[in-house]
């Protein structure tokens, strides 16, 4: 007997049973056209943006595009928009329907899609009966993710911020503190220049002019010997500090410019906008399957006929 699926055999049934299979195809394209149709599938919108991340910097092993479609499918922008949107009496979802947040998420899934491109863009898509809906929805998104964005970095900042805070305040005391010891030696022992003053004692003891008071003199020189080593190292320890001092506050400051920055986390290369023309679903697509499903049923059931007929026929 020959194949079942043999090429002979189907142009066989084809050509015997052409007015039925021609009045099946046409039933196929009519049911399916009408099944695809606003009554039974609700038309989708489509608007989409294609954006590159901006201003950030990955964490751990993710580059910046892998780092923004994480953000984008994050609790926080997800929960925001379906509160804003109200999108469970959007979508028909009952409240207190028991499984509501499965049904939800599967309708979040299946409306709203984000991708990576071949060029490492990321496409945010939204689907929805409303094609002004779906164009807001999207704006929102990328308004929420811009605002995730700026709150981790200024969570981030504010640590940066505090903890130059006290390192700065801290050189500032310890600063404060060599300056005082320093006023208090010049206040109380006269001990201001050491090495200018070395010099003039020197003078003093060495010269024979009467402008030097050699009993100031040599109180001066008793108070360098018992000071002078003590205000050398105040000096070189303040000139460090100060120098320290200065970095850290410059670093301060540019903390907290950082902090209170107000930038845009987006490149956007499309921005959404309403669509006119429906993208789900493509009713040629469902009524070309469709078509093509029930003539390949058709001959299946076709050949069983004629193979079982045949069967009694040898008998």
């Amino acid at each position: 007997m020959e194949e079942y699926f043999s090429s002979k055999r189907i142009i066989n049934i084809l050509v015997r049973w052409k007015y039925h299979l021609a009045i099946i195809a046409v039933v196929a394209i009519l049911l399916s056209a009408f099944f695809s149709g606003p009554i039974f599938i609700t038309p989708l919108f489509k608007s989409f943006a294609i954006m590159y991340p901006s201003n950030v910097s990955p964490y751990a092993t993710e580059n910046e595009t892998e780092q923004m479609i994480q953000i984008f499918q994050s609790k926080d922008i997800r929960d925001t928009v379906i509160k804003k949107f109200n999108l469970a009496q959007h979508y028909g979802i009952d409240l207190y329907y028991k499984y509501f947040l499965s049904t939800m998420l599967w309708e979040w899934g299946n409306r709203v899609k984000i991708n990576k491109t071949p060029y490492e863009a990321v496409v945010l898509e939204v689907y929805d009966q409303d094609p002004i809906v779906a164009s807001d929805m999207a704006n929102t998104m990328i308004d929420c993710y811009n605002m995730k964005v700026r709150n981790l970095h200024k969570e981030k900042f504010q640590e940066v911020v505090e903890n130059f805070r006290q390192v700065t305040e801290l050189k500032r005391k310890d600063l404060d503190s060599l300056k005082a010891r320093a006023e208090e030696l010049g206040t109380k022992y006269g001990v201001l220049d050491f090495p200018n003053q070395t010099k003039e004692v020197m003078k003093a003891y060495l010269g024979s002019s009467s402008m030097y008071n050699k009993k100031e003199a040599e109180r001066l020189k008793k108070s360098l010997e018992e000071n002078g080593g003590e205000m050398m190292l105040l000096g070189e320890l303040m000139k460090s500090e100060a120098g320290t001092y200065s970095q850290y506050k410059l670093d301060f400051d540019r903390a907290i410019q950082n902090y209170q920055r107000q930038y845009t986390y987006v490149n956007l290369l499309n921005k959404p906008f309403p669509a006119d023309k429906k993208s789900y679903p493509v009713r040629w697509i469902i009524i070309l399957v469709s078509t093509i499903a029930a003539m390949f049923i058709a001959i299946m059931v076709i050949g069983f006929i004629e193979d079982r007929k045949f069967k009694k026929q040898q008998i």
